[in-house]
């Protein structure tokens, strides 16, 4: 790992060591999630791995999740590898595309969206 990778992060990191994070990487996964909603409230992190402030943003969320004594159901879209799924997101949800960005969704509908330093746990958590 070079010296900017240890200070910035890689380009690769993804949030594999956090257990709460669900991935979403096909249509499949995001019809699981979907459904799940009718369930539980859930949140679909969007994450752009290359930029700086996004791993910040996704950072400190992760902070709030891992202080937090509620049930999360959240997930994780890597922005760079599933764009397709993004826009279908976006599309579907009639929400614009933003990165980072934080959607809440209750019974397969947007309740909530925010990007960049908007985004907080208190959307899922009241």
């Amino acid at each position: 790992m070079s010296f900017f990778d240890k200070i910035f992060g890689g380009k690769n990191e993804t949030p594999d060591q956090k257990s709460f994070w669900k991935k979403i990487e096909s249509e499949e996964d995001l019809a699981k999630a979907m459904e799940e909603s009718f369930q539980n409230k859930i949140a679909i992190f969007k994450h752009s791995t290359s930029c700086f402030i996004s791993r910040t943003v996704l950072k400190n969320f992760e902070k709030e999740i891992e202080s937090s004594d509620q049930p999360i159901h959240v997930y994780y879209l890597d922005l760079l590898a599933h764009r397709p799924i993004s826009n279908k997101i976006a599309a579907d949800l009639e929400i614009r595309h933003e990165s980072p960005q934080l959607i809440v969704i209750e019974n397969g509908k947007p309740v909530s969206n925010a990007s960049h330093q908007d985004i907080s746990l208190s959307q899922i958590v009241p």
